[in-house]
This record gives C-alpha cells, structure tokens and sequence, in this order.
C-alpha cells in the first residue's frame, strides 16, 4: 500500500511527471505508427469487400476508433477533473486540460466520418438518431468544458466549475454506448463484440482492433506532449522549468 501511494504521489509532482512523459511518448509514438500501418493494410488491401456495403464499410477503421476515443477521452476527462477537484492536485486539472482538445477532435472526427458512412447507407449524412445526437451532445461538452475552464479571470474558479461540468456531462457516455440497444436507431449495433464471440468476420476485425491499438497510442502520445505543455505553462516559474528551458 505504501509503495502504491508513494508511486501515485510521484505522478503527482509536476517535474517527475514532465520527465516521465518525455521518455514515454516516443514510445507510444512509434507503436501508434506500427499498428496504424499494419491496420490500414490489412484494411484497405487484405480484408474482403463488406456482402453489403461493399468497399464503403472501409471507413469503419477510422469512424470506430474515433469514437471509442471520444468517449474514453471523456470520460479520462471528467476522473482527472474530478480528482483535482476533491483532492486539488494540480497535475489532474493539467490532465484534464490537455485532454479537453484532442477528446473534441476525435469526437469531430467521429461525427464527420460518420456523416459520410451514413450518406450511402441511409440517403442523407445526418439523421437525428439516438447515437449521432448524443455524440454531438459529446462535442458540444468537450467545448463547455473548454470554455468554461477559460471564463474565469481566477484560473482555480476556472477549473472547479468546468471539474462540475465534467462530472455532470459524464451520464451521456453510457448513452452514447447504449442508444442502439435502449432506442429504435438507424446506427448499426455492436458488431465487433458480442458476447463470446464477434459478427464480424476475422479478415475485417484483425485490422480494426490494430486502428484501435495504434489511435490509442497516438492518443497517448498526443496526450503525454500536451500535458508536458501544460505543465510547463502552470509551472513556468518554477526553478526546475527554468532547468529544462534551458537545457532544450
């Protein structure tokens, strides 16, 4: 217990944190790059033609890990708000900050892709369906937040009412992820897992689990490089950031 609390306190401070995310992005870089290639070959090139959808399916490696990012990046959004807000840890509310942008563009980049799956399949590229309005409902909070964190003239106010706003918006990631089972949608249900097994034949669901390992990565990557800004940003008159400035 004592280790596990010391390791947890270490993450908290802001230069042991800046260090640790430098060592680790390149890492999560190049493996963001593997799986994205291998997927995209296997993708484009190696799985068949969908017996409905023909080649137009293919989007489905971008659309689905754009929007499982969506929702995982809120929802590592609104627990790092909340931490900094019952325990005021200065690291979680830089988490959450740096989290804010790029959980929006891949929200963004879920609706768009989604638009144009849906013109083929259902004759228009939005239809008022359970799921493609609480994805935008999504975007539209990921904006709140990032507003409302900057509205304030006292950076701490800023963040304790957007932590607020995180934590209450959280309910609409369940139903972003349970509308095609609660209500009647256009949206096409889970087809990657279901129960023990999967619909989707071996040839698609291989390189889609790599899109989805290798947009993580990238999401990490991404995520470790903004939240050394942000660090530097808040502790720009620390000593220590003095150090590191001046040793790039």
């Amino acid at each position: 217990m004592n280790i596990s609390w010391t390791w947890f306190h270490r993450l908290a401070s802001p230069p042991h944190f800046f260090r640790l995310a430098g060592r680790l992005a390149p890492w999560f870089g190049w493996l963001a790059l593997i799986c994205i290639a291998a997927g995209l070959y296997g993708g484009l090139w190696y799985a068949p033609p969908d017996y409905q959808q023909g080649d137009g399916f293919r989007i489905i490696y971008i659309h689905v890990p754009s929007a499982y990012l969506s929702m995982m990046g809120y929802t590592m959004l609104a627990v790092s708000a909340g931490i900094g807000l019952v325990w005021r840890m200065k690291m979680a509310h830089a988490v959450a900050a740096a989290v804010a942008p790029l959980g929006a563009s891949f929200t963004f980049l879920a609706l768009v892709t989604g638009s144009l799956w849906g013109k083929p399949m259902w004759g228009a590229y939005w239809a008022w369906d359970a799921r493609l309005t609480s994805e935008l409902i999504l975007l539209f909070q990921y904006f709140g937040f990032i507003a409302l964190s900057r509205a304030f003239e006292d950076p701490r106010s800023g963040e304790k009412a957007a932590a607020v706003l995180a934590l209450v918006g959280l309910v609409d990631v369940p139903v972003i992820h349970y509308s095609v089972v609660w209500w009647n949608s256009l949206h096409q249900g889970s087809t990657v897992f279901v129960g023990a097994g999967s619909d989707i034949a071996t040839s698609m669901l291989v390189p889609l689990l790599a899109m989805i390992a290798g947009f993580t990565a990238f999401f990490v990557a991404c995520l470790l490089k903004r939240i050394q800004l942000e660090v530097l940003e808040r502790e720009s008159a620390a000593a220590w950031v003095r150090e590191v400035l001046e040793d790039a």
